[in-house]
């Protein structure tokens, strides 16, 4: 788990995208954890963005995901909505600009075609199976989703909230309070699928 210089725990939340074969979904916890103390049961962590076709989840510090949700938006525009492209001049921004690199947050971001992981650091990562979680649940998440994808016919969005509320049994900094939101894939996107 990341700390910040003050010892908090600044990635305590799990956020999980699965990517299915008719949808995407992305799903987040609730939970606002300042190192011991639960501040909050009912957080908001996903987000639709340009115009309702972008999906996106924070782990981090709120603030500074409400700073990269603002500019990740305007590299939307930018771009004409392009979420790859979007994504890398966000990461090259945040890795160059001196203000942006002290931002502790991590976005996971998905379109009707492509899921993707965002960091400071520079990388953006289009993940294996379709399945992606940030955040101190996220490896409970991802392991979870795929065992359910794997071994099970739930729908997608039954796979997420499941493997969420497995996450949530896990970690304690997860709670089981989720907001999930989910894009269709028409059969144009669904190539893209794995």
């Amino acid at each position: 788990m990341q700390t910040s210089d003050h010892g908090q725990n600044m990635h305590a939340t799990t956020v999980l995208a699965v990517r299915g074969s008719d949808r995407v979904v992305v799903i987040a916890d609730g939970q606002v954890t300042q190192g011991t103390t639960v501040l909050k049961h009912t957080a908001r962590k996903v987000r639709t963005l340009h115009d309702g076709k972008v999906l996106a989840g924070f782990a981090g510090s709120t603030a500074d995901a409400f700073s990269l949700f603002e500019r990740f938006e305007r590299k939307l525009k930018d771009h004409g909505g392009n979420l790859l492209r979007a994504a890398v001049e966000l990461a090259k921004e945040w890795r160059t600009d001196k203000v942006l690199r002290q931002l502790e947050a991590m976005l996971l971001v998905a379109d009707a075609s492509s899921l993707l992981l965002i960091t400071g650091s520079g990388d953006v990562v289009e993940p294996e199976h379709g399945i992606a979680a940030i955040g101190s649940g996220g490896p409970y998440a991802v392991a979870a989703a795929r065992a359910l994808v794997a071994h099970s016919s739930l729908t997608t969005e039954d796979i997420a909230r499941t493997a969420m509320q497995i996450a949530a049994s896990l970690c304690i900094y997860t709670n089981e309070n989720f907001t999930i939101e989910t894009l269709p894939i028409t059969n144009g996107d669904a190539a893209r699928t794995p």
